[in-house]
Formats: structure tokens, sequence, C-alpha cells
């Protein structure tokens, strides 16, 4: 695949919030708030999808995919509109995919970031146009008023400089900050755990994991072709557990292209998930194809807080326990 680059982000820039998945009636006001002065404190002015509206939802809390896709679409051929960002997850973007216009999004490269379900519109752009996409906060995640420090820090990096170099966070939390952003509950780090020691250097490429075997027999699947470097994650609040997380990891294993992946990067798992780094050990030493492979978990991207941002179809670079990413 040969990759397409956006532009890094300058200020002035015009940023475009859209809903692919979920709409922007979820989110409180005082998030809102907060996520608009945060953008434009970097010096970026923020506008959104005309169907980003709070009327514009069905019972499913989103709305059409026709509208969806038009806001996706509008956003790239805006000439003034420099990156794309998500209003936050959900679990039905794969909708909108046969519905853009990949050679517009081609011709009109842009930053487009989001992460959980937005996993599907970033690997479905990525496989169909090459563009470089980033699997990082959603507009939502930027209204977190306590404890986003570490977030703000490498979404700048990486959009405005175009590379990173990651260390774990000093703290994380995994409460309903969205409900009440004042009463937060903030764990300390114990850092990375590093289940597979090793050097590695490939694309990297992934996203949250269920998203992406959703994704698997379909025409948006990005194909590992080059020396890979995988970034998996998980949801606790989809269901999902340590069974689940083995069976879907063996089954991105048992891909013919997964040869090609040299590393594994494992986001931290949520807390109610009683996920541990002996799970962890158990289920990486139980799948065959990631023996020799460097893997280190309990990284700060995922359904916890703070995440970093990460350039899928970017470089990564792992070098005694220390991981940096470009683009």
């Amino acid at each position: 695949m040969n990759n397409i680059k956006p532009n890094f982000l300058q200020k002035g820039d015009e940023i475009r919030i859209v809903a692919p998945s979920t709409g922007l009636k979820i989110i409180g006001a005082d998030c809102r708030k907060i996520a608009k002065e945060r953008f434009e404190a970097m010096g970026l002015k923020v506008s959104f999808g005309k169907n980003t509206t709070d009327d514009n939802f069905d019972e499913f809390r989103t709305s059409s995919y026709e509208k969806r896709a038009e806001d996706i679409m509008d956003g790239f051929r805006d000439k003034n509109v420099k990156a794309i960002f998500t209003i936050i997850g959900g679990f039905n973007s794969n909708q909108v995919l046969p519905f853009l216009d990949y050679e517009v999004i081609k011709a009109n490269p842009k930053i487009v970031c989001g992460f959980s379900d937005i996993t599907a519109l970033l690997n479905g752009i990525r496989a169909k146009t090459g563009l470089i996409t980033f699997y990082g906060p959603h507009y939502s995640s930027i209204g977190m008023k306590k404890g986003n420090e570490y977030t703000l820090e490498h979404l700048q990096k990486m959009l405005f400089e175009g590379k990173d170099g990651f260390a774990p966070s000093a703290e994380w939390s995994d409460d309903l900050w969205f409900i009440d952003q004042e009463k937060r509950d903030f764990i300390k780090n114990e850092g990375w755990w590093v289940l597979q020691n090793g050097n590695a250097q490939g694309m990297l490429e992934g996203g949250n994991i269920s998203t992406l075997v959703l994704l698997g027999g379909t025409d948006y699947a990005v194909k590992f072709i080059q020396p890979t470097i995988l970034a998996v994650e998980n949801c606790f609040i989809s269901g999902a557990d340590k069974v689940e997380f083995l069976r879907q990891l063996q089954a991105l294993a048992q891909r013919a292209d997964f040869t090609s992946v040299k590393a594994l990067l494992i986001g931290r798992f949520q807390k109610d998930s009683k996920v541990s780094k002996a799970d962890l050990e158990y289920i990486t030493h139980s799948i065959p194809q990631l023996k020799g492979l460097p893997i280190i978990a309990n990284m700060d991207f995922g359904h916890t807080t703070p995440i970093a941002t990460l350039p899928l179809g970017g470089k990564c670079t792992i070098n005694d326990g220390k991981i940096s990413m470009e683009w």
C-alpha cells in the first residue's frame, strides 16, 4: 500500500466535527464547551457537520448512514477544513463505508481522528485510499476537565509535528468523568507490561480489536503487506472479557498476512474487565503466531484515559522497550 500523508495541523486551521457513529446529543454541555475551548487554545477553528445537531437522531442515538456519510464527505470537499474529528464512538460507523467517495478522499487528504468504533472508518479509509489516519481522542475526549494533559500533549505532538516518543502516563482513570467532571478516580500507573522483549520496526496498523475482526472478509480491512506493528485494544463495555479477547486476537493471528506482523502493542484494559498481566501472558503465549514477537501491553491507548494518538500507516519503532512513532 502506498501511503498518502495529510498535512500537519497549523494554527489557524479549521477542524470539522462529524458523527459517523453516535451523535452529539450524548455529549453534555460542559464537555462540548471545554472541547471547543481546548481546540481554540491550540489555534484551531471548530465547525460541525450539518447533521450532527441534537435533533438529528433516531432510537439508536444516531442518524441515517446517508447523513453521516454526507457530513464526512463535506469535510473532505471543504478546502478550508484540514482535519476531521469524530464526536464519539458507538457501534455502526461501518455502515457509512460503502457511501464514501474514496477518489475524493484521495484527492483531498486530511487528518481523520477518533477511536473505538471509529476503527471501522479509519481502517476503511486506509484500505481504500492508503491515507494515514489517527487512532486518538474524539472531540468529546478533549472535553475532559481533569487528567487530560497527557492526551492533549500527545495529540498536539502527533498532529502538529508528525512524530512522538511515547512513555507511560503517570496515572490513569476509568471513571464516569462524562457524568461528573469533578468526582474523579485516578490510579497510579505501574507502567507498560513487556510480555515478550525485543526490537522491531514497521508500519503501524490496528485499532479496536472487535471492530478489526468485524471488518474481516470485507474490502475495508487493511492488509498487512509491509512489516507491521499491530496495535489493538479492547472495550469491556461491549461485553468482551479476556476469553473474548483471546479468540479475537487468535482470529487476527490466523489471517494469511499476519506473517508480516513483527510486534504487538496492547492498549490498557478497563478496570471491570479484570484482565491482569498474568492473563495477557497466558493469552499471548497460547497463540502460536505470536511466538518470538515483541509484545508490550498496558499501554496508553483505548478505553481508559489518558490516551496517546497513534498514526495508522505511520512508522513505529520499538527499541529496548522505548517506542517512537512518526508519519
